[in-house]
């Protein structure tokens, strides 16, 4: 399939799902759509994911595409008024758009209109099942191992390590399977449960059938965390994954020189705290531990000062430790595995 991904200023620092498709996904992306760096190239501004042009609007999309992505996942999900001409012209061209956000494309009149008389089509990743019901607490009997990614808060590389565990996995001979809780994921995968906007009851629910539906068929799976247990807003999601999971294994992301909590005026606990927090928490539904960490060092230049970074926080949490993208997981496979 051939997109364009929507990405309005953000990108590429604050459009992790534009760049998470771009690394991990099988779409072949035609242009990203941003007004402040139009006239670039993606390359100009991040070189681990394929090349495309970047432009100013959907109208400046000539080549053929089959579809229209929104890159962007705003605090709250919200739907910028800015983007609607985008949208249009997607829908007018009887083009696939594919939203994560909390506001439902489907449910917009203009936008549903529009898709009805040319023919495109509205999917909101966002959008849960109506079958979804409260945990019975079995997955731990499924026969794959199981293990979880955990964050000291969000946006800290919880995705993007899961889906190098899963490639890493792979690449070592075992059958591993990938369980998306969140519309990054989602997309890429192309099926899931967005967990956050799961009717609390069900969070627990919801990713216990995800385990279900695969965890027999697998030797490992792994699944994409959300969120931080100490985050004001988010905790919530992060617990319903936690005891929903039943996980063998914890493995804990951070991004070094991270402080404080993501849009909050709030210090993050002492790195140790969070293994003891995600355990303790975790054990009355099923005992787990925290066998590795995974460190985003974007921020830090040259590979030496990051080998360093990631070194002191193996030291802190008394785990092994990689960046995931930097040096890869083979590092510490053989510890979580």
């Amino acid at each position: 399939m051939r997109i364009a991904l929507l990405a309005h200023e953000k990108f590429p620092d604050r459009a992790k799902t534009a760049v998470g498709v771009m690394r991990y996904g099988d779409h072949e992306v035609v242009a990203v759509v941003d007004r402040d760096n139009a006239g670039k190239r993606v390359n100009d501004l991040i070189d681990d994911v394929p090349d495309a042009p970047v432009v100013a609007s959907m109208s400046e999309v000539e080549d053929e595409v089959d579809g229209l992505l929104i890159g962007i996942a705003p605090i709250g999900g919200g739907f910028d008024e800015s983007w609607r001409p985008d949208v249009r012209n997607a829908l007018e061209r009887g083009l696939e758009v594919v939203s994560g956000l909390h506001y439902f494309l489907a449910e917009d009149d203009e936008f549903a209109r529009l898709a009805a008389e040319h023919g495109g089509e509205l999917w909101d990743v966002r959008k849960p099942s109506p079958d979804l019901t409260v945990a019975d607490g079995v997955a731990d009997e499924v026969s794959a191992e199981v293990v979880l990614t955990v964050g000291t808060d969000c946006s800290v590389g919880k995705m993007t390590t899961t889906l190098e565990l899963v490639a890493a996995a792979e690449d070592a001979g075992y059958d591993a399977a990938f369980v998306p809780t969140g519309q990054t994921g989602i997309m890429i995968a192309g099926w899931g449960n967005p967990i956050d906007r799961v009717v609390s009851d069900f969070t627990a629910g919801a990713v216990e059938e995800m385990i279900l539906e695969v965890g027999d068929d697998h030797d490992v799976v792994f699944v994409e965390g959300q969120g931080s247990i100490v985050h004001p807003a988010y905790s919530a999601v992060t617990c319903g994954i936690l005891h929903g999971s039943m996980a063998d294994k914890l493995v804990l992301c951070h991004e070094h020189d991270r402080d404080s909590v993501h849009g909050y005026d709030q210090e993050l606990p002492p790195l140790p705290e969070y293994v003891s927090l995600y355990e303790s928490l975790a054990a009355p539904v099923h005992e787990t531990e925290v066998v590795a960490g995974a460190l985003n060092t974007r921020g830090v230049d040259g590979d030496d000062a990051a080998r360093e970074a990631v070194e002191s926080y193996a030291d802190t949490i008394d785990v092994p430790a990689t960046d995931p993208v930097r040096f890869g997981m083979d590092e510490v496979l053989d510890d979580i595995l």
